[in-house]
């Protein structure tokens, strides 16, 4: 019978693990362009429609015949590797503070990615008209739109304040035109989408980059493997 994690599911045998190709998770969307160049100096070199959006592979095989790479959707990385569908990925901090999954080790903040996680509000309100203006103090809830609903109830509760939250994929920022709630928490990393949509950043949440991160099961049934792409990927953020 196959071990099981934390979180419920089994995990593959240690003979199946062994034998089958290392599985690495890199995210889709506007990351992909800057993971480039830190990919190739870590030696990891995919079939060439990797980097192609169109193409509806989603598993490639790499120049190293023992690594295999995965396209997913950024918040779904961390789920592929806890879950030991790959043993190693780069994702956001901001999906691992979301997450907290307990079987991910991630090493090594490979200083890409860079942006924040921040709660915004209509300029009005930020500016003395309306309800953001009150005493923080005062509050006992609020109603929030956002795609970290953990981290929105993390960040209010250490106030004593309850988040209502409205859990959206994308588009956040409509959310306080159309009366969906008062404020947002997204990522934010010039700020032009909020200012085109009537909202500024009132509060800074956390800063956000991209992390190697690693499948503790699999750190522990593979460590001279995993351990030696930790060390590649490593010297490669060293050089950049």
């Amino acid at each position: 019978m196959n071990a099981t994690s934390t979180t419920g599911f089994s995990t593959p045998t240690l003979a199946r693990a062994a034998a089958a190709p290392l599985v690495l998770a890199l995210p889709k969307g506007r990351i992909m362009a800057e993971l480039s160049p830190l990919l190739a100096r870590a030696g990891v070199v995919p079939d060439a429609d990797y980097a192609d959006e169109d193409s509806r592979r989603l598993r490639f095989a790499t120049a190293d015949a023992g690594l295999d790479v995965v396209r997913v959707r950024p918040f779904d990385v961390a789920t592929f590797v806890a879950f030991g569908a790959a043993a190693i990925g780069i994702v956001g901090s901001d999906v691992l503070a979301e997450f907290d999954y307990p079987e991910l080790y991630a090493p090594l903040d490979l200083g890409l990615g860079l942006c924040r996680l921040s709660i915004a509000a209509p300029a009005a309100d930020a500016h003395g008209e309306g309800t953001w203006a009150d005493d923080p103090s005062r509050w006992s809830q609020v109603r929030v739109a956002t795609k970290y609903p953990n981290t929105a109830r993390r960040h209010f509760a250490a106030r004593g304040v309850t988040a209502d939250v409205v859990h959206l994929s994308g588009a956040m920022e409509l959310a306080p035109s159309l009366g969906l709630s008062r404020l947002i928490l997204d990522l934010v990393q010039t700020g032009s989408t909020l200012r085109a949509n009537g909202l500024v950043e009132v509060e800074h949440v956390a800063d956000v980059s991209s992390r190697l991160i690693v499948n503790r099961a699999a750190l522990k049934t593979r460590p001279e493997l995993l351990g030696g792409w930790i060390a590649r990927f490593r010297a490669a953020a060293a050089a950049a």
